[in-house]
Parts: structure tokens; C-alpha cells; sequence
């Protein structure tokens, strides 16, 4: 029973407990802004709700101004958020993307790959990953997922999102953890989406593209006020390390989190067969755009908790969860144009010009053709109506004309063999190949820029005001001829720019912070400045190996293509490529110039361990004491060893923790040596269990 189910009309006596409720909450709401609180989160969240039911069955008390309509969070008293904001953050455990089917065959062969009693099934929610951290209760940290390792700190804005507790509160059947991580998914409700860009396109900015988008640039402004102005919500739909609490299931798992004041999914549902599951991904196809918020697909995940410990994680994505994609929406749209752009490593990729276009959420004015081969396969002709769509709701890509409504004005697109950013002739790798490229890849000022927007991205030197219009200053000026002049750059270089510059010709605050942010980049990690070099096929994944295995750019440099592609995560193909790359004289003259310039090319002592598990595989079974899933494969991996997942034949070791599971039954099955943890750091410290 609500509180205004005492009253039977708007009287007097109704609107008067209503102005005392309201008076109570801004008061409350005022002390807690100004750090000077006298009641408890809980019991604010009370207040709170007990005036949203009043609200909810008698509206027009509302009608003059309400608090529950108000902004949550009003600037601090500096306007912005203090410097930890955007910070990295590590996380406690590991985050990971999902693996993605795309028709109900793919889902049910992943079914019976993967049978279990039950099966939960949630909405993949359209937004932005966030992971929260409580400890005794009391939120002490708000990071995005970055890339599954580490994310930005996103405390102060994430406070302002009501659906995130600022402290919980135990419960008889729910006592507070001792820590507890919460995964959700930030986002905008759709009707809140449609006010925002109406608000925008009044006053006189650029609407936001998606509702996603939306969210993530509110979780990156720099004043919490602005973030809290844009109504964000948030659902959570995991959890990751906790301690003193140990659910038995996911759906478990979700019913304490709303017990402890977390927004669970209303749409979330437990069910017990593969049948089931098919019901429900064809009813949500039938009914996604029922949904209060943007989804792009189903996720199913395997119910119980110890099964999803047993089926572990791929490098990417769990084993125990699938998210099923359903078929994207398709538009049509004119082409206006099709050009050629040029990636850093030289590719030459063909993209269609659009009249923008909404598709599954968010305005498209650019499609992929890939290559012009595929211009010709599919038979598009500049000034068609072309039918576009998003694969897997992401990419956008032009399927084909609509040739039935042709007038003759159309004209075929006619493929350069010159180099639209330099003019060199572009050549093929192989005489069959689908595929152009510049070979002029040091002087091409096409690949320069794209070169230099990736190692100044987040995945490498992460260099924030290092961006597009930046580069293009930095290379139209003469100021830098390749990327081994971008640490030795100084204030007398960046005079001779306009974006680094004032009028009067001094070097601006962008210029400054520009200065200050390339020192901070010459101390990141070295499996960073290996991304940062752009050699081909070398992503983050190989790049960690590589430096977890060498421990420095010039042991890499020197070791042999053969001794390369034995590291686990590396292989055959990206070991020709590194060793390809550093035949290149001007790529060795980079790193040279980096390391002469103070970029740091070798891990921290610290971060360097000796390989005495080069050649060995372990896998780690049930919960250590003092390693987390993810730290122990981190320590294997660091030594030289290679972190399994599954036990075979050929897995060296198995280290026992409690809880083990099916892991631990098919080593002893297989006669495998079994460590408890104790054996296990005996291992780490000299590659052999015995002391």
C-alpha cells in the first residue's frame, strides 16, 4: 500500500503531506550536496520513492514543480569534477564481451553445445558498460569497461544516476558484502532521448545520433551537473568479484541485487528448456521495439553459477553466454557518392556517400563497399537508391540498388589505381587480390593521419587532445614529416600551427596540454607503445603477450620470427608481420627516436618476471585465496606460460582451489599433476612445484 492510498481525493490534507514530503527531500538533498547528510541514503531513497508513488496516483500534485523532476546532482562548487575523473581504473575482475548468433540454428547449435537445467534470458540493452565497486556497502568506485582490463574513473558522474545506490543497505535474507562488483548498462530511455535532441536542436546544437551515444558523452562530461541534466538510467545485468556473498545463480544473483536497491530488468526471465529459450527471442523479435530503452539482441546466459565457472572464458567472451542478434533493420537511401579512403596501413577501402539516413537507432551518412570489387558485384551505380543496412546493427553497409527506380541519370563508379591522399599508384599484394593498397606508407599523408589517430587513441598512448584537426595541423605545417618526431616536439615547433596557437601567435592551452599530455604518454605500458607502432595484425592481445614474454621492444626487435611465433597469442602470421615491420629502416628509426625521446620500451621492474613457465600450460580450477581468476592467468602468462581454460592431455599442471568442479575431476581422470595454491606459487617462483 502506497502512503497516498490513506486519501481518497486531492484535499487539502493530501497536498499538504505532498509540500512536507517534497520540503524534506530538497532539504535532505541540499545537506547531502554539500557534504553535511543527516539521514542515510536509504532513507533519502525512501523519501524519494514514497513521493514518486504519491505522484504516480495523484499527477497534478505535481503539476507546480517537483523534486523527482528536478536535476539530481548539482555542480560542485568548482563547476567540475576534480582530477581523478577519466583516470584508469583497474578492475577487480575481468570484463568481456559476448560472443554474437545470428539466426535461431546458430542459437539452438550453441544450446546443445551448452546444456544446462536453466537458462536466464535479459535484453541486450543498447547503451554503455559500467562497473561499479562497493565496499561494506558504500560505493567507492564507478569505472567504464575500457578494454575489459582497465576503464576511466566515472565516479563523480555515475553519482549522479539514480539508479546506481550510494551506499546499500542489508537486508534479513541479503547481509552487505564485504566487496561487491556490479556490472550494468548505462543508458537513455528512448522518450528521454526524444527530449534531449529536441532541446538541442532548439538550442541551435547538433542532435545526438543515438541514444547510445548519448549516454556515453554524458558519462564523459566534465561537470557532473551536465551529466545529471541528461536523465540517465541504469540496469544491471552481471556481477563480478564479491566477498562475503556467493549466489548460486544468475537469476539468484539479480533478485538480491534488487533487494539491495539495484534496477533489475523487468523483461529478464528464468527458463528451462532450448524450446523456451527459441519462444522467447521470437517474442522480443516480434516486440523489440516494445522495450522502454534501445536493445540489439538477446542475451542468454547458463543460470547456474558453478556451470558458468566450469565452462569459463574464451581470451574475448564467456562460454557460458551467447547474444543473439536479430536480423537489422534495413532502409533505403540515395548514394550520392563513392570514394576511396585510406586506412594506416596502407588499405584502400571503398565507401558509399549517403543521404543521411536513420537506421536501428542512429543516422547513417557513410556506408562500407569494401573494395571495388564488391562495387561491381553488387552492381551500385553513383545516383542509385541503394538499400543499406547495419551487420549485426553496427556496420553500416550497402546491400544494393534499387534499380527498378533508375531515370538514367546514374554513372558508374570509375576506380582510381592512384592514391587519393598522395597520388602514388596503388597496387595489389597478390595478383587475385580483392585488395588495394598505397605502398608509399611512410609519405602517404592519408595513412600518416590515420597512423597517428590510432596512437593517440585510448588502446595506446591515449593523447586527448591529440586529435583529427590536430594531426592534420601538425602535418600540413611541416611540423611533423612522420610519427618519430611526436615526443621531441616543443613550444617553438608548435608556433608554426594554427590549432596549437593563439591569434597573436603563442602557443595556446591546447598547445600546453598537448606538451604535458606527451610526457605523461612516454611512461604508459609497453604493450601499449607496441600497439601504437601500427605493425599489421598486432592488436592489444598479442601486444600483451609479446610484452609479458619479452619484457622489452628490443628483445622483440631481435628475437626470431620462429621464437615469435611460438608465444601464445602471437603465431605464425603476426610473427612474419613484426619481423617484416622492423626490416623497414624508418620504422627502427621510430623507436629509436621514441627511445631516445624518454618512451618507455621495456616493462617496469616490477612488471618483469623470469619465464620460468615458457612452454608450460596451466589451467586454474575453483576460487584461490589470494589470486582472482583473472590475476592468476595474468601471473602464468607474465612467466611465459600459457592460461587455459579447458583440461586436456596436453595441460601441464592444474591448479585446485575450493569449489573446483568438473575441471578437477577430468585432470584426476587424466593422471594430470594437481597443485593446490601453495604448489601453485612454488610454480610461479621457479617453474617447478617442488620446493
Amino acid at each position: 500500500m502506497t502512503n497516498s492510498e490513506h486519501f481518497t481525493d486531492v484535499s487539502d490534507e493530501l497536498k499538504a503531506y505532498w509540500e512536507h514530503l517534497a520540503s524534506d527531500i530538497r532539504h535532505h538533498r541540499e545537506l547531502y550536496y554539500n557534504s553535511q547528510p543527516v539521514i542515510s541514503d536509504a532513507e533519502f531513497d525512501r523519501l524519494f520513492r514514497a513521493l514518486q508513488e504519491l505522484e504516480k496516483d495523484h499527477p497534478e500534485l505535481a503539476e507546480g514543480g517537483s523534486p523527482t523532476a528536478e536535476v539530481g546532482a548539482p555542480p560542485t562548487a568548482s563547476g567540475a569534477v576534480d582530477e581523478v575523473t577519466f583516470a584508469p581504473v583497474q578492475h577487480v575482475h575481468r570484463l568481456y564481451s559476448l560472443d554474437n548468433v545470428f539466426s535461431t540454428l546458430e542459437l539452438r547449435e550453441w544450446l546443445e553445445r551448452t546444456p544446462a537445467p536453466a537458462y536466464v534470458t535479459e535484453l541486450k540493452i543498447d547503451g554503455v558498460s559500467i562497473d561499479l565497486v562497493y565496499r561494506d556497502g558504500e560505493l567507492v568506485s564507478a569505472a567504464t569497461r575500457g578494454d575489459g582490463v582497465t576503464g576511466e574513473n566515472i565516479t563523480p558522474n555515475a553519482r549522479t544516476i539514480a539508479d546506481i545506490p550510494q551506499t546499500i543497505s542489508a537486508t534479513k535474507e541479503y547481509p552487505i558484502p564485504a566487496l561487491l562488483e556490479v556490472r550494468g548498462e548505462v543508458f537513455i530511455g528512448i522518450e528521454e532521448f526524444s527530449d534531449i535532441n529536441a532541446d538541442r536542436v532548439e538550442g541551435g546544437r547538433k542532435p545526438f545520433a543515438n541514444p547510445r551515444n548519448a549516454a556515453a558523452g554524458s558519462l564523459r562530461q566534465k561537470n557532473p551537473a551536465e551529466t545529471a541534466k541528461r536523465n540517465l538510467s541504469m540496469i544491471c545485468h552481471g556481477i563480478g568479484a564479491r566477498d562475503g556473498w556467493e549466489p548460486t545463480s544468475q537469476y539468484d544473483a539479480y533478485t538480491a541485487l534488487a533487494a539491495w536497491g539495484f534496477r533489475v530488468s523487468p523483461y529478464t526471465k528464468r527458463v528451462s528448456s532450448v524450446d523456451e529459450v527459441i519462444a522467447h527471442t521470437e517474442y522480443w523479435g516480434e516486440h523489440r521495439h516494445d522495450a522502454a530503452h534501445e536493445m540489439d539482441g538477446l542475451v542468454v546466459k547458463v543460470d547456474d553459477l558453478a556451470e558458468q565457472n566450469d565452462l569459463g572464458e574464451t581470451s574475448r567472451a564467456p562460454r557460458w553466454a551467447i547474444a543473439y542478434k536479430y536480423p537489422p533493420e534495413e532502409v533505403v537511401t540515395g548514394l550520392r557518392d563513392i570514394r576511396i579512403g585510406i586506412g594506416r596501413t596502407g588499405r584502400a577501402t571503398t565507401y558509399a556517400v549517403l543521404d543521411p539516413v536513420l537506421v536501428a537507432g542512429s543516422t547513417v551518412a557513410r556506408a562500407t563497399l569494401h573494395n571495388p570489387s564488391e562495387v561491381h558485384d553488387k552492381g551500385v551505380l553513383i545516383g542509385d537508391r541503394v538499400t543499406i543496412r547495419k551487420a549485426g546493427e553496427v556496420i553500416p553497409e550497402v546491400l544494393g540498388p534499387v534499380a527498378d527506380v533508375r531515370d538514367g541519370s546514374e554513372k558508374p563508379f570509375i576506380f582510381s589505381t592512384l592514391c587519393p591522399e598522395c597520388g602514388t599508384p596503388l597496387v595489389q599484394v597478390k595478383a587475385d587480390d580483392a585488395d588495394w593498397r598505397c605502398p608509399n606508407t611512410r609519405g602517404c599523408p592519408g595513412q600518416l593521419l590515420a597512423r597517428m589517430t590510432y596512437l593517440a587513441g585510448r588502446t595506446a598512448f591515449d593523447i586527448d587532445v591529440l586529435g583529427v584537426s590536430g594531426i592534420q595541423d601538425l602535418i600540413r605545417s611541416g611540423v611533423l614529416a612522420d610519427e618519430s618526431e611526436l615526443f621531441d616536439l616543443g613550444e617553438s615547433d608548435l608556433l608554426a600551427t594554427s590549432v596549437f596557437t593563439t591569434k597573436s601567435g603563442r602557443v595556446n592551452a591546447t598547445g600546453k596540454s598537448l606538451l604535458a599530455n606527451l610526457e605523461e604518454a612516454k611512461k604508459v605500458e609497453l604493450w601499449r607503445v607496441i600497439v601504437a607502432l601500427s605493425i599489421r595484425h598486432v592488436g592489444p592481445t598479442a601486444a600483451r603477450a609479446l610484452a609479458a614474454r619479452y619484457g622489452s621492444l628490443d628483445a622483440i626487435r631481435t628475437a626470431s620470427q620462429e621464437e615469435l611465433a611460438r608465444v601464445d597469442g602471437v603465431g605464425a602470421t603476426i610473427a612474419a608481420s613484426l619481423r617484416a615491420w622492423f626490416e623497414v629502416d624508418w620504422h627502427r628509426a621510430i623507436v629509436d627516436a621514441w627511445t631516445s625521446a624518454g618512451v618507455r620500451m621495456e616493462e617496469n621492474e616490477q612488471e618483469s618476471y623470469p619465464q620460468v613457465l615458457d612452454g608450460l600450460t596451466v589451467v586454474v580450477t575453483g576460487s584461490l585465496e589470494d589470486f582472482t581468476r583473472d590475476s592468476a592467468k595474468e601471473a602464468i602468462i607474465s612467466r611465459g606460460g600459457k592460461a587455459a581454460g579447458s583440461v586436456s592431455k596436453k595441460t601441464d599442471y592444474v591448479v585446485v582451489g575450493a569449489n573446483a568442479g568438473s575441471k578437477e575431476t577430468k585432470a584426476r581422470e587424466l593422471g594430470l599433476r594437481i597443485l593446490d595454491e601453495d604448489g601453485f606459487k612454488t610454480l610461479l617462483d621457479t617453474g617447478s612445484p617442488e620446493e
